[in-house]
């Protein structure tokens, strides 16, 4: 078990960084037919791991032009300081995603990060016609995601830790259900709220460091006034 008794699963679209990068590549790069699957996943005709994968294959870059557009993509500015403090603490983290991994990996890269474990879709150079395609590796049976966070929350479980997840959107939803407390943004304030989960919303991670250690000590109250179990030391 870590030392804190916790182990936090961070989202990385619209959470660590501040926009969604396959939204922002299929709008500079993505060819005729992304947006029709896009409404297909909204609508619930497809799972995400359908809509990303054929999303992908619509994709019409370099690797030049990959890379210069990551480049572009900017993270929480509180994120750094957030992760050196969990570490302080004793919290692993891993980021948990159903975006891309060599875009996450690229990102953290320039902020000294890429050293964080994550679990994500892969992105990988494709045969012609077609530039590149996405697998995924950690992708469950039953789930329709590309990356089952909830299966990634089983496993941080089996230390014996608590789960702190981090997240903002439909993509967290599963996993929110099944972990110990939630630092929730945007979509994920009002899931939370709706299904009685424990959590507290926060903007970025300026927030989330300053309920980080109320979380570990056991001080932290949810928006209900539900008070978080103390951890394990």
């Amino acid at each position: 078990m870590p030392v804190s008794g916790w182990t936090i699963l961070c989202d990385f679209d619209g959470t660590i960084s501040v926009e969604d990068v396959i939204d922002s590549l299929l709008d500079r790069f993505g060819r005729p037919g992304w947006e029709v699957l896009e409404q297909d996943w909204r609508a619930g005709r497809i799972g995400s791991r359908e809509c990303m994968a054929g999303q992908v294959e619509l994709l019409q870059m370099t690797r030049a032009e990959l890379d210069a557009h990551l480049a572009e993509v900017w993270i929480d500015h509180a994120f750094p300081g957030f992760v050196a403090k969990a570490r302080e603490l004793g919290v692993p983290i891993r980021v948990v995603s159903d975006g891309l991994d060599y875009a996450i990996h690229r990102i953290l890269t320039r902020y000294g990060l890429d050293d964080l474990p994550q679990a994500a879709n892969h992105l990988a150079r494709a045969q012609p016609p077609k530039q590149w395609q996405l697998t995924s590796p950690f992708q469950a049976d039953g789930c329709r995601s590309g990356t089952c966070k909830c299966a990634c929350v089983a496993q941080a479980r089996e230390t014996g830790a608590k789960t702190l997840l981090i997240g903002d959107g439909a993509s967290d939803f599963c996993a929110a259900d099944t972990v110990d407390f939630v630092f929730a943004k945007h979509r994920l304030i009002e899931h939370c709220r709706a299904a009685g989960i424990p959590y507290v919303p926060i903007t970025g991670f300026e927030d989330a460091l300053e309920f980080l250690p109320q979380l570990l000590d056991g001080s932290l109250l949810d928006h209900h006034g539900m008070p978080v179990p103390a951890a394990t030391v």
